[in-house]
């Protein structure tokens, strides 16, 4: 059932909160906002510190103290100008803390190890047809020790949890039939926190995988660019997020930007949803129509260009898809802008982009106000880095629409 899904995840969020990192965890607001911000700006002297975060100098120098103690920030090359003492920008110590990123996916599963600044130490990576729970568990396990395998022990203490990113109702979205489809329903009963808590005392938190991408992009992207945006990630299915006042809104349920659900129209005027118009399974069945191997897709970046034959005609019908689906969506909230990324090398991105941009320009928008069109900068690990952000995010930085400043 929904129902059951949902407190799932809504279990594993309050597991996660309520346990964090007993080592190096931020629980005090100020604390939260300052790394926040420094995390935002990338690097930031003291005085800009307290002119953003409105706390007074002294409280802003003590609180940096305590977190350069911490091992979570860490001062960065003097900057000297005309007059006076140089500046001495505080960014955050790479080694601060790791999270464990795991991406399931219609055709494979991502396992990453993120440090504190969004930097990929390590992954693993399975392929499959359709991915089964005992499967996704056992790489999730092996991958654990293999991923911390070259880890120094006082940094493995300083891995502050394991984020999931996985499509809603995972055993939904896969047209199997006879006895692959009844192990493949098994989804519908599987705590993955539960799961994942026979083989690993780590926090779990289990998010929506377009909401993850939708995370990586605002935090390590060029989402920082903006405080209002709707985001589209293509993969298999196409799925969004939402971004508020510089902070992702996940919702009531975590189902918020379910994006590939707005309707569209088919050639015949039939109801459909964007993601039966405007997905790569759609590029993979004319694929295999003609005898392709659709997994060059996910493997051989250079394929795209090999099959520009039928990437074409995919990239035309998903561009005039997103055009209505963008200015729809703008025509709930008036964002600023519309982030399009997804898993596919970047030229096919910026293919993509230009020509919604040009769909965009034929299209009756009356009463609205047109957002820019951008493409997202992360690709096909948004959505691993995305779910690593999860347990860092939650033990380190601010969660609110309050917002945060930029320098």
């Amino acid at each position: 059932m929904e129902g059951d899904y949902v407190a799932r995840m809504e279990t594993a969020l309050i597991q996660t909160i309520s346990t964090g990192l007993s080592q190096s965890g931020v629980r005090d607001h100020n604390a939260r906002l300052l790394l926040s911000l420094v995390q935002r700006n990338v690097a930031l002297p003291g005085t800009d510190i307290a002119r953003l975060s409105g706390l007074s100098a002294p409280t802003v120098s003590s609180i940096l103290r305590k977190l350069e103690s911490d091992g979570l920030v860490e001062r960065g090359d003097a900057v000297r100008g005309k007059v006076g003492k140089p500046s001495i920008p505080m960014r955050l110590a790479p080694t601060g803390a790791y999270a464990f990123g795991l991406k399931i996916g219609r055709r494979s599963a991502n396992l990453l190890l993120m440090d504190f600044v969004g930097k990929v130490r390590a992954e693993v990576h399975l392929s499959y047809d359709y991915p089964l729970p005992s499967e996704i568990f056992a790489f999730l396990e092996e991958g654990i020790r293999a991923l911390t395998a070259d880890l120094p022990a006082d940094q493995r203490t300083r891995i502050c949890g394991i984020g999931v990113a996985a499509p809603f109702e995972l055993w939904n979205w896969h047209n199997l039939k006879g006895p692959r489809a009844k192990s493949f329903q098994t989804w519908k009963d599987v705590s993955i926190a539960s799961e994942i808590a026979r083989f690993s005392p780590l926090p779990v938190m289990v998010t929506n995988d377009a909401t993850a991408a939708c995370q990586a992009e605002h935090i390590y992207g060029r989402g920082k660019a903006f405080r209002d945006y709707a985001y589209f990630f293509i993969g298999a299915f196409i799925g969004g997020g939402v971004v508020l006042n510089n902070s992702v809104f996940e919702g009531r349920q975590g189902n918020a930007g379910a994006l590939g659900s707005l309707r569209s129209i088919g050639l015949n005027g039939e109801s459909m949803q964007l993601v039966d118009a405007a997905s790569l399974h759609l590029l993979e069945a004319r694929l295999q129509e003609v005898d392709q191997d659709t997994r060059q897709l996910w493997t051989d970046p250079t394929s795209w260009k090999r099959l520009s034959r039928y990437v074409d005609p995919w990239l035309s019908q998903t561009a005039q898809e997103l055009a209505k689906a963008s200015l729809s969506t703008c025509a709930v909230i008036d964002f600023e802008a519309i982030l399009i990324d997804g898993a596919f090398p970047d030229h096919i991105r910026h293919e993509l982009v230009t020509r919604v941009r040009r769909y965009v320009a034929t299209q009756d928008t009356r009463g609205l106000i047109v957002p820019a069109i951008e493409a997202g900068s992360i690709g096909a690990n948004a959505r691993a880095l995305g779910a690593a952000c999860g347990p860092i995010r939650a033990n380190f930085f601010l969660n609110t629409h309050q917002g945060l400043s930029a320098a």
